[in-house]
């Protein structure tokens, strides 16, 4: 039974989930390596719990209860009691690698140890641990209180009983679980990320500008945000491991990464994040 729950990385997306496991009465412990990015993380889970309370979304009462519910550890020993431990940080393997060794050390056998990566090899992730079948992809979708799906990918070794307890958590979340096989890009980074970067080769071959590609396909196909305006709000740099993560896995040109993209992240230009990408913010 899962009560503990250890959140590593609070950025956009760590943060995100340590919101809903505390608002779903877990406890949480979180950790980051930044202390400053730890107190950033906690002032917007307050903010956006206030967000939800004026909606009427939760009680306004029970905000504190929930704050008081998220434990900041020094280090990820902090984990040692937790049931589940979920990984959010950067989208970069050799960092996932050996942040998944340490967990391994760290936290008690019997814990599943998930990760939010959105493109990564499950399976390789795994084997960088000594208990691969309670190793599993739990990816989140951002923003994350908001967000209703969970991708859950299993690695080749992930147990039946790993995956029954993760399916499981998705339900009492209120989340609903998309199940993908270990391939790069999962299911909606497979289809979402080749179309950004598309979006972009249009912008890079002066086929339209920024404005009217988006405008294209808000009012076009309906999609709620243009798709360079989203590459901004994920992050320019989220964007390229990723659609690198697909043309490296599968070695298929289609994947190529546009060179605009290329060049930006080069500059610095990380979308919202960095207050310049496609937009100025």
């Amino acid at each position: 039974m899962v009560t503990i729950v250890g959140v590593l990385g609070t950025g956009q997306m760590g943060n995100g989930i340590a919101h809903v496991f505390a608002q779903h009465e877990y406890q949480v412990r979180l950790y980051d390596v930044l202390p400053a990015q730890i107190e950033k993380a906690l002032k917007t889970i307050e903010k956006n719990l206030g967000r939800q309370a004026e909606k009427g979304l939760i009680p306004a009462d029970s905000v504190p209860a929930i704050l008081g519910r998220i434990k900041v550890v020094k280090d990820v020993s902090g984990f040692a009691d937790a049931d589940l431990v979920v990984e959010a940080a950067t989208e970069t393997e050799a960092l996932k690698l050996d942040l998944f060794h340490q967990l391994d050390e760290a936290v008690n056998k019997a814990a599943i140890l998930a990760t939010n990566t959105s493109s990564i090899s499950i399976t390789r992730i795994a084997a960088a641990t000594k208990r691969p079948d309670k190793v599993i992809g739990m990816h989140f979708m951002n923003p994350v209180p908001v967000m209703q799906l969970v991708e859950v990918i299993r690695g080749l070794a992930t147990s039946d009983e790993t995956f029954q307890v993760t399916a499981s958590l998705v339900e009492k979340l209120g989340k609903v679980m998309a199940v993908s096989q270990d391939y790069p890009g999962f299911i909606v980074n497979r289809i979402l990320m080749p179309m950004i970067n598309e979006a972009i080769f249009t912008l890079h071959e002066g086929i339209a500008t920024a404005e009217d590609i988006d405008k294209g396909m808000k009012l076009g196909t309906n999609h709620p945000m243009g798709p360079l305006a989203l590459a901004d709000l994920i992050g320019l740099d989220t964007v390229l491991s990723i659609i690198s993560v697909l043309y490296e896995g599968f070695k298929d040109p289609k994947f190529r990464p546009c060179p605009l993209l290329v060049k930006m992240v080069d500059a610095g230009y990380l979308g919202k994040k960095s207050g310049r990408g496609f937009y100025m913010y």
